[in-house]
C-alpha cells in the first residue's frame, strides 16, 4: 500500500499513523533499516502534527481577538484535583 505524502494527511490521520509507528517500533520486530525508515517518517509526521496543530491555534486566536473575546490562556492539568 502506497503511503500518502504526510503533508496531505489530516491532523487525525498523521496521528494514528504515529501511533502505528510507536507500536510497530516498540514490538522490535523490525530489521535496523525499517526501524529507521519507520523512524525517520514518524519525526516528520510529527512535526507536521505540531505545525498544524500551532496554525490551528493561530486561527483560534484570531477568530477570538476579532470577536472581541478575552485571550487564550495555557491549560493547567492538575491531577490532584480529580
Amino acid at each position: 500500500m502506497a503511503r500518502k505524502k504526510i503533508e496531505n494527511l489530516s491532523f487525525e490521520d498523521s496521528l494514528n499513523e504515529l501511533e502505528d509507528i510507536v507500536q510497530s517500533l516498540e514490538k522490535g520486530e523490525l530489521s535496523l533499516e525499517d526501524s529507521m525508515t519507520l523512524f525517520e517518517r514518524g519525526l516528520s509526521l510529527s512535526q507536521v502534527s505540531q505545525t498544524k496543530l500551532k496554525e490551528a491555534e493561530q486561527k483560534v486566536q484570531i477568530l477570538m481577538d476579532n470577536k472581541g473575546v478575552s485571550k487564550l490562556e495555557d491549560f493547567n492539568y492538575d491531577e490532584s484535583s480529580q
